[in-house]
């Protein structure tokens, strides 16, 4: 049975990417038909012709070798630009050569009223047009399959419910200087474990204010540092009440996304804040449409940072590759690497 997950997911890797290829070159497509370029074929894959229909002037079809895709369109070569009183010596240079191949080629596709039909003919802006189709249908693509997954599905955010009770107080600063993670018997007990909550529970309310984000209730705790407050957990669908007293700790210094400033040497800041020792469980939270293109836009910010330090990162790939360094979990991986990762990630039990 993993075995056949294993390859679903690659499968569904492989008809997703095919997919991607089709919509890039519908992009090429149909810009150039409504600019009237004659397109004599549209084609997913390379290589051999598995499957293939003409309707009207252009060949429909895939290809053998699932690697990408092409659509051909007349006059993407113009002839060479004769020189008055200039005269045409062969050509030994193998590129020129393959010029040549490529503008005889194009110009064996020409037919009788093609004349104003070819691409080269196009004005600028049409020819960019058709040409930025591709990369445009991707990002529609991608607009699309982050709206799914945000409106659709939705990101993991924290809940008010409990996931883990920590037993002692350990300083920021003291945690990131020895890396402990097991309590000591010097360490102060957590206001949490004191106060009897558990892993489970959810807190219906803090100091008499109904907690319905963690992340507020984050706040309430830490601005609550030192002074008692009655707190109510729900347990097996029963209100339990308690009261809790934040400890005055060191605790990181969070921006207005929640997360840990850092210095300049990548260290987090610290505040003297409240501690009470429990961490949320998470759950998928459904965004709204209105999430979408912002988080598109972040996408995009992140994929030119990997484009300007791919060099870089294919350094590191071939050092990992040829010596003992460990390999960066988030460098490149080829198409057969992430399909190796779907067939895993539907293995999974």
């Amino acid at each position: 049975m993993t075995v056949l997950l294993f390859i679903l997911g690659v499968l569904l890797v492989a008809v997703g990417i095919a997919a991607s290829i089709a919509l890039h070159e519908v992009g090429h497509l149909v810009p150039a038909k409504l600019f009237k370029v004659r397109v004599t074929q549209y084609m997913v894959g390379f290589g051999r012709t598995i499957w293939s229909r003409r309707k009207g002037e252009t060949e429909y079809g895939i290809k053998a070798i699932p690697l990408g895709g092409y659509v051909s369109m007349i006059g993407m070569y113009p002839p060479a630009k004769a020189r008055p009183g200039a005269v045409r010596r062969p050509s030994t240079s193998m590129f020129q050569q393959l010029a040549e191949d490529a503008r005889s080629a194009a110009a064996g596709q020409l037919r009788p009223g093609d004349e104003n039909r070819v691409f080269y003919k196009l004005p600028v802006w049409k020819r960019i047009i058709i040409m930025l189709g591709g990369p445009f249908m991707n990002l529609v693509i991608g607009t699309v399959l982050i709206g799914v997954v945000l409106v659709g599905f939705g990101t993991a955010r924290p809940t008010a419910t409990v996931a883990e009770v920590y037993k002692c107080v350990v300083p920021a600063s003291q945690q990131a200087r020895t890396g402990q993670t097991d309590c000591l018997p010097s360490d102060q007990v957590a206001p949490a474990t004191a106060a009897g909550i558990r892993p489970g529970d959810k807190i219906v309310s803090f100091d008499g204010r109904p907690a319905t984000d963690w992340y507020e209730l984050t706040g309430w705790t830490r601005d609550a540092a030192g002074q008692e407050a009655p707190l109510v957990p729900e347990r097996g669908g029963a209100t339990v009440r308690t009261t809790i007293t934040p400890i005055r700790t060191e605790r990181p210094v969070l921006d207005d996304d929640n997360q840990p400033v850092l210095d300049a040497g990548g260290n987090p800041v610290t505040e003297q804040a409240g501690f009470v020792g429990m961490g949320p469980a998470t759950a998928l939270v459904p965004q709204p449409a209105s999430a979408v293109l912002p988080a598109v836009g972040e996408n995009l910010q992140g994929i030119a940072g990997v484009v300007l330090n791919l060099p870089q990162r294919m350094a590191d790939v071939a050092r990992a590759a040829f010596s003992d360094e460990p390999r960066d979990p988030n460098g490149p991986i080829s198409v057969v690497g992430v399909g190796r990762i779907a067939g895993e990630i539907s293995a999974m039990q």
